[in-house]
């Protein structure tokens, strides 16, 4: 849903990506920096408690990550690689995050929430899978309520606002992202069955032949 804001987004970083690209940096190195402060970032500051500033940390790597994409149509540099190494190093930090959030409420003795943040971990690497292996098949998946982005957005806004001290934030937070994790996975198996129903009830891709498994997705986000 908030993808609509990329086109925004994108002009923002325009500039600062134009004057990276008389630079010798390159996209990849923008997009492994990124993950790198990010992973840094959540699996030290969430877990010892610095929700507020795990949260200022993470959102500026986010914030940095998204102008790989921007060097790279600068540059004319996009390409395959890019593309697989982005959204596979997305999963890592995506990972990192609720990860850490999971840690410290363990450690804070808060175990059901625990529980709730590694569905969402699990969740959230579902979601994505369902979008890559429906690319591999040669189908679109873009449905759903929660995209990457949303599930981002709504894991940091909580953990940050738990850290300013704002009661049952992080809880609320978690628990809606959980629900609608799990409603978006549910929306991308649905349309992916719709797209292959022909294919089912008579072709050759019916429910009894089963492609190989794909190389890894160049998709999107997820």
């Amino acid at each position: 849903m908030l993808n609509v804001l990329r086109p925004l987004l994108t002009r923002l970083l325009t500039p600062a990506g134009e004057a990276l690209a008389r630079t010798p940096v390159t996209p990849n190195a923008i997009t492994i920096t990124g993950t790198c402060g990010m992973v840094a970032g959540a699996l030290w500051l969430f877990p010892t408690g610095h929700l507020f500033a795990g949260t200022m940390v993470c959102a500026g790597f986010v914030v940095a990550d998204m102008l790989d994409g921007v060097l790279a149509r600068v540059k004319g540099t996009s390409g395959a690689w890019g593309a697989f190494l982005d959204s596979t190093l997305d999963r890592v930090s995506d990972a990192a995050v609720f990860a850490g959030l999971a840690i410290w409420l363990a450690r804070t003795g808060q175990g059901v929430l625990a529980v709730v943040a590694l569905f969402c971990l699990v969740a959230g690497g579902l979601v994505s899978y369902a979008k890559a292996r429906a690319e591999g098949l040669g189908l679109r998946c873009d449905v759903g309520i929660a995209e990457r982005t949303e599930r981002l957005v709504i894991g940091l806004a909580a953990a940050g606002l738990a850290g300013l001290g704002v009661p049952y934030a992080l809880a609320a937070g978690l628990w809606v992202l959980a629900a609608l994790s799990a409603v978006t996975f549910g929306q991308r198996v649905l349309a992916v069955r719709a797209a292959t129903q022909p294919a089912r009830d008579g072709g050759p891709s019916g429910e009894g032949a089963r492609p190989r498994e794909p190389g890894p997705s160049t998709g999107g986000t997820g």
